[in-house]
């Protein structure tokens, strides 16, 4: 275990109760994290610091694997789709890939696909090296040559429709020549070049002047082009895209990599230029430092290379583990930094009353971005790097997303310069700030918080723009910059108040529409939207209460988990006594645990709370959560597969997508849990152990008989996954 993962080594000195405790928590934190960065288009955190949580999780899991259990994120792959787009289901999973940040990374890597391919040192393995794009990857499937779906990542599994919005990218064509294949998957990046994004952020000024919403960066702008419900919006905005892999194909292509770029390009697809046949390690590191050295001067954003194996028959050789392949490695460049002065340290709190500290500095250009902000973490963070008001410090933009001070220029530092003091005072409300004690581990929380709640206007203020959010109510015309005008007059201070509004307007004489940039039409098409979301459903309502550690994927789960509103505050009220079976029942929940349900069981055992939710109900309405309905006369629904050895009819990524589809689980490892293990040749470990656990093994053609309805050979001695 590398010391930046677990510097005081923390995690081997763990008992299991503290390891589940710190692995929920991250958990959590990099579910939120995949939510800002997949769907709402908007990072809040640096590829390094996100990679740095992913590695904490893994190593916690490699030494607790108890932990490591479907639904961690260190098996997920982006987030749940939103459900603005109609979904789309991948026929094989767009899996994420594993990084490199050292040139020893990249010979491990090397090492590991020798090994596992059993090759000796004097065997030749080729690799592509291409440089990876910093855009949103896009999945376009072609049936009989004609473009039919383009799909967004989403979750790995299931993406967002964005068919019509993908038609109008010129570099992707609406057909294919007579020599594709009649079913293929086209995967690539859909970015936007530096000077035409620059133009778009002008236009949208020159449109809403200074106060306009622009784009952070062309990741963004490209992510937010692309996802528009409007297709002529998409068609405004200059997009563009790379092609560089492939998903579901009825008929081989080509027998290496390079061989599929070099169709693509004769297909009509843009195919990066930079893309290398490379034959050792020491070819694979040239090419990433030439494409590093120019990286300024190719005109869109690229963020590392991405090293593949070239045959394609070694790939599938080398297969999958857990969410990535092993025949690829991506690269990573290191971030991006500048040096400037810190003017000031603004402390800001957010919808939980954390107090977070952000560094005001002179405003200076880091990989093309002008930075003026940058986020110092958290009060230990400053004490640690010694972080002073006029200090030299050195700014950080790593992954292009959100800057940060990671360290002082001591010889520059001022005379005068003093340690900063943080406030154990809310600078809003003047509550007390405190940092909690974990009361099973011991470890003081890094974050110090306002205790003042919804007494506190910075905390009332956020909970509220948090409830209006896009996967929360989603009002339309409500948005960050109405709610503080709104709440600043008295018009909206609780939830509840927002849907007495229109009543309140008509009685005052309709105020609303005679403020500010305000009119009849635009007051009108409000209220509508208020309307519009008198009817919401549970897991929506759930997030939307900003329950702490309750993101969307938990506020799903506590939906199903209990069914109705009144179930959920039942069972969290008689779980304040940990002794009752309420409690066990609550963290029992799959995503759930005890840091979660501490959360649920602290907000609904708050009066104030119970009092806003009270009020709300009275105004809303909150659906009821059914089960999910069971696949219909599927013969394996609710049955745990393995796959194993090669399959001919169809990859095993598809036979598991396949086996989902029907009602089963799809697993990578047999135990006694497994109800059914498909064997195609070549199965080795898998197969052995299910042959010692007396585990029904079907074949290929079995698995298709079985799953439509013909019974397998061998009659009634053939196989019950039963």
């Amino acid at each position: 275990m590398s010391d930046d993962i677990d510097p005081s080594g923390a995690i081997a000195r763990m008992t299991l109760e503290e390891a589940a405790d710190a692995h929920a928590q991250l958990a959590a934190e990099i579910r939120d994290h995949n939510r800002h960065y997949y769907i709402e288009d908007a990072p809040t955190i640096s590829d390094a610091d996100y990679d740095r949580l992913r590695r904490q999780l893994l190593a916690i899991e490699e030494r607790f694997p108890e932990l490591a259990t479907a639904g961690s994120p260190s098996v997920e792959v982006g987030a749940a789709p939103d459900a603005a787009f109609g979904p789309v289901t991948h026929a094989v999973p767009m899996l994420s890939l594993d990084n490199a940040f050292s040139d020893l990374d990249v010979a491990e890597f090397a090492g590991r696909v020798r090994r596992h391919l059993k090759f000796a040192e004097d065997v030749p393995i080729t690799y592509t090296a291409e440089p990876k794009i910093d855009g949103l990857s896009l999945s376009i499937t072609y049936r009989d040559r004609r473009l039919v779906t383009a799909a967004t990542r989403g979750d790995g599994t299931t993406g967002e429709n964005v068919t019509a919005n993908a038609l109008t990218i010129a570099d992707i064509p609406g057909t294919l020549p007579a020599d594709a294949p009649d079913l293929i998957e086209v995967r690539g990046e859909v970015y936007m070049r530096h000077d035409e994004f620059a133009a778009l952020n002008a236009r949208m000024r020159a449109a809403g002047g200074e106060a306009a919403r622009v784009f952070a960066n062309p990741r963004n702008a490209a992510a937010g082009s692309l996802r528009q419900l409007n297709p002529e919006v998409t068609k405004s905005r200059p997009l563009h895209f790379f092609a560089y892999a492939w998903g579901a194909l009825s008929a081989p292509v080509a027998e290496t990599q390079h061989g599929m770029l070099e169709k693509f390009r004769a297909w009509g697809f843009p195919v990066n230029d930079r893309t290398t046949l490379c034959h050792s390690v020491e070819e694979l590191l040239a090419v990433y430092r030439g494409i590093e050295a120019d990286r300024a001067l190719l005109g869109y954003d690229i963020d590392g290379v991405v090293y593949k194996v070239d045959d394609l028959a070694l790939q599938t050789e080398l297969d999958f583990k857990a969410q990535a392949p092993r025949w690829a490695i991506a690269h990573k460049f290191p971030a991006e930094r500048a040096t400037t002065v810190l003017r000031d340290i603004e402390i800001q709190v957010g919808r939980t009353g954390a107090l977070t500290p952000v560094a005001k500095l002179e405003p200076v250009t880091v990989g093309g971005v002008v930075v003026s902000n940058a986020t110092l973490h958290n009060e230990d963070e400053i004490v640690r790097k010694d972080v002073r008001i006029g200090d030299t410090v050195i700014v950080q933009r790593a992954g292009d997303v959100i800057p940060q001070v990671v360290g002082v220029v001591p010889e520059r530092r001022p005379d005068d310069a003093v340690p900063f003091a943080f406030p154990h005072l809310c600078p809003v409300c003047g509550s007390h700030a405190v940092r909690e004690v974990n009361e099973r581990t011991g470890h003081m929380d890094a974050v110090r918080r306002c205790t003042g709640g919804l007494v506190c206007a910075a905390q009332a203020r956020e909970r509220l723009k948090h409830f209006v959010s896009r996967h929360a109510f989603d009002i339309e015309g409500l948005g960050e910059k109405q709610i503080e005008a709104f709440y600043e007059d008295g018009l909206i201070r609780t939830p509840a108040d927002i849907f007495t509004l229109a009543a309140r307007d008509r009685a005052s004489m309709k105020k609303i529409s005679a403020r500010d940039g305000w009119g009849p039409t635009s007051a009108r098409n409000l209220f509508r939207a208020i309307e519009a979301r008198r009817r919401i459903s549970l897991s929506r309502f759930l997030y939307a209460l900003g329950i702490r550690h309750v993101g969307e994927a938990t506020a799903k789960a506590l939906a199903r988990g209990f069914g109705s509103l009144a179930r959920v505050e039942e069972v969290a009220l008689k779980a304040t006594d940990r002794t009752d079976p309420a409690w066990a029942l609550l963290t029992s929940v799959e995503g759930v645990g005890e840091v979660v349900g501490e959360a649920v069981v602290d907000f609904f055992d708050e009066p104030h709370n119970r009092e806003i939710v009270a009020a709300l109900v009275t105004e809303v309405i909150v659906e009821e959560e059914t089960a999910p309905p069971a696949v219909a006369d599927s013969p394996v629904a609710g049955k745990t597969i393995v796959f194993t050895g090669t399959l001919v009819r169809m990859t095993r990524d598809e036979a598991r997508a396949m086996a989902e589809s029907l009602g089963a689980k799809a697993s990578e490892s047999v135990s006694r849990k497994t109800h059914l293990v498909v064997a195609g040749p070549g199965a080795g470990s898998k197969l052995k152990k299910a042959t010692e656990l007396g585990i029904p093994v079907i074949d290929e053609d079995g698995w298709f008989d079985l799953v439509s309805g013909v019974a397998p050979a061998g009659g009634e001695d053939a196989p019950d996954p039963a």
